[in-house]
């Protein structure tokens, strides 16, 4: 029995060094790659407007929000000719109709008239649908979604249209960034992996064609979104999903992070909505995973990470249920001493995963203006392990949720958080090119 204890603690070592080592390689890709540091970054020159878009901000009891997001994506620098805006939301939802109506109206005496809301009445109430049914209503050459409770750039659909425009592309994920770093002991981490993923590993994954996209600030060709059906309605993470089905057809997915350009967000206000939030993402890759949809990925290349990126929170699961057994063999199992230091070594790896994270901390505060403190590391130290062991459980939790047959959508709760402090609207900073200023 000792020598199959020690065996498993053998291979879920060196399974769990191999996944932090890979991990931590796509934290810091961009840094490692100058090129993809600069393919990153948003051009200096914008071009002159010239494709429509479709902004489609799905909504659920948002009513505490949805007027000022509104408001910020009406009034983005770009044509109100070729700037469609749609509200979507199910019939049940008064709040958020009446206060989408209100505000509607309010734009309306002021001569702005591109901003509709489109309402439904029929099943599943969730995010998918509500995006397809909001396509049937969209006019425009390139369809995007913001969430309900963004703070977008002003100049992001331009951006966007100079990125389609000269570079041929028909897919862009633009950047998306947690703001309230200081909220709780757990919106630290948090933001920090929304930082890492949208700034580097997105940019690896788009690189070797296998990318799942976010769930806003994402732009699509309205023809391939028709020739694809939408969105999968029945799957928790439909941004996923479409993003590698969208890989699958071999279509060139373009990604851009730059600090001045991201949409603000924040984290969920309270453990038990960021629980839920998390249990719904794993429980969508898992969903995506047992589709196969990664298995049409053109390339071994491909359909290896497609398939590494699904599995993770199974792999999260597991690491739920191996923490305490390896905690009880530390006690009660006599392992020899290379199988000890063997068994450190995704210690290591945990503890080059938090040194990289402070590092991240500081340059995220450092390009939106913010101070990062010793005292936020301190607390980071302490809160670093919980929160891995908040992720296993969530894992957990999304795992027995798929094997019960549960896929109800759990809300996330919105409180604008991230939006202290941030009235002003931020000016162009790029420069336009002639035509735009002829």
């Amino acid at each position: 029995m000792q020598q199959l204890l020690i065996g498993l603690l053998v291979v879920v070592s060196l399974l769990l060094s191999l996944q932090a080592a890979y991990t931590l390689y796509m934290m810091v890709y961009t840094w490692d790659q100058p090129e993809a540091e600069e393919l990153a970054r948003v051009p200096e020159h914008l071009a002159a407007p010239s494709l429509s878009f479709t902004a489609v901000v799905p909504a659920r009891h948002e009513e505490e929000v949805i007027a000022r997001t509104l408001d910020r994506v009406v009034r983005s620098n770009y044509p109100a000719a070729l700037l469609q805006v749609i509200v979507v939301c199910s019939a049940d939802d008064e709040g958020t109709i009446a206060r989408t109506t209100q505000k509607i109206a309010e734009l309306a005496a002021e001569g702005i008239t591109n901003a509709k809301l489109v309402v439904f009445d029929d099943l599943p109430i969730n995010k998918p649908h509500g995006l397809n049914r909001a396509l049937r209503e969209a006019r425009s050459d390139v369809v995007t979604v913001f969430d309900a409770e963004d703070e977008l750039h002003p100049d992001i659909v331009r951006v966007v249209n100079t990125i389609m425009v000269n570079e041929g592309v028909r897919v862009v994920q633009a950047g998306v960034q947690l703001m309230n770093y200081k909220s709780n002991w757990y919106s630290t981490f948090n933001v920090l992996e929304y930082f890492f993923w949208f700034k580097s590993r997105l940019h690896y994954q788009a690189r070797l064609g296998s990318i799942p996209l976010g769930g806003n600030t994402v732009f699509f060709n309205r023809e391939l979104l028709n020739q694809l059906n939408g969105w999968d309605e029945s799957n928790l993470t439909e941004d996923a999903e479409i993003g590698l089905r969208v890989s699958s057809m071999g279509e060139r997915i373009r990604v851009i992070y730059d600090d001045r350009y991201v949409t603000k967000e924040e984290t969920p206000p309270n453990l038990s909505s960021f629980i839920k939030q998390r249990t719904r993402w794993s429980q969508g890759f898992m969903q995506t995973l047992r589709s196969g949809v990664w298995k049409q990925m053109p390339t071994r290349h491909q359909r290896y990470l497609a398939l590494y990126t699904l599995a993770f929170p199974h792999a999260q699961a597991m690491l739920g249920l191996y923490a305490p057994i390896a905690l009880a063999m530390v006690f009660f199992v006599n392992a020899p001493v290379v199988v000890a230091m063997l068994s450190f070594l995704p210690v290591l790896f945990l503890v080059a995963h938090f040194l990289t994270s402070v590092i991240g901390l500081y340059e995220f505060a450092d390009a939106h203006k913010l101070k990062a403190t010793p005292a936020t590391v301190i607390k980071m130290a302490f809160t670093w392990l919980p929160y891995q062991l908040v992720l296993s459980y969530a894992a957990l939790r999304a795992l027995r949720r798929l094997m019960a047959g549960r896929g109800e959508w759990e809300k996330t709760q919105h409180v604008g958080a991230h939006r202290i402090n941030t009235d002003t609207v931020v000016p162009h900073t790029a420069k336009d090119t002639a035509d735009d200023v002829a």
